[in-house]
């Protein structure tokens, strides 16, 4: 059975010689993202193999609570600090459950 929630997956990548920088900067929007209205769950994954690699694994009640998370002043400080530290832009996709194992 589907919810309507709305899950987010969003994949960093940062400079090889910014691992450091950028991870403290994930980092400090963890506790601000999760006292958000609208933000059921928000966890930062760092790849065990290449760790320049970070995602995002998100949940959300709505796409208009991510769109707020977006233009809080956390966020948006975020994305000006992080541009000459990423290899590329990030990748931030959104999904809606279609099948589940739980209950």
């Amino acid at each position: 059975m589907a919810n309507n929630t709305v899950k987010v997956v969003a994949r960093i990548t940062a400079q090889p010689d910014k691992i450091e920088e950028v991870e403290s900067l994930l980092l400090g929007l963890v506790g601000g993202t999760r006292k958000e209205s609208g933000c059921i769950s928000y966890q930062l994954l760092q790849n065990k193999t290449d760790p320049s690699d970070f995602t995002f694994v998100e949940e959300w009640e709505s796409d208009s609570a991510i769109d707020t998370h977006f233009i809080t002043p956390h966020m948006r400080n975020a994305f000006l600090k992080a541009g000459p530290l990423l290899a590329k832009e990030p990748d931030i996709r959104r999904y809606l459950v279609i099948s589940s194992v739980e209950s």
